[in-house]
């Protein structure tokens, strides 16, 4: 969990997603959305990865990156359940 958080740190990250959930895009074009060298978004894109909240696939020498919600709404239930969110109903 701590390295979604990690990963959700980022604005530039956060935009990553942000425009993922529109479908899927290569490298190139989330890249060309920001003011910042490709070594900076390659790395966005790792930690992004890493998290689990994207997907990388290879087709030929692109790579393309899609959202993965089911990583994302993990995370979100695992953290509400610590907060006690969801839990149940309440004891009287």
């Amino acid at each position: 969990m701590d390295s979604v958080f990690d990963a959700l740190a980022h604005p530039t990250r956060r935009r990553i997603l942000e425009l993922l959930k529109r479908g899927s895009m290569s490298a190139g074009e989330l890249a060309e959305r920001f003011d910042v060298s490709k070594p900076t978004m390659s790395g966005h894109f790792a930690k992004l990865k890493a998290a689990g909240l994207v997907q990388a696939e290879s087709k030929g020498t692109t790579v393309v990156y899609s959202l993965n919600l089911s990583a994302l709404e993990e995370v979100v239930m695992g953290f509400m359940g610590r907060l006690g969110v969801g839990a149940g109903e309440e004891e009287q």
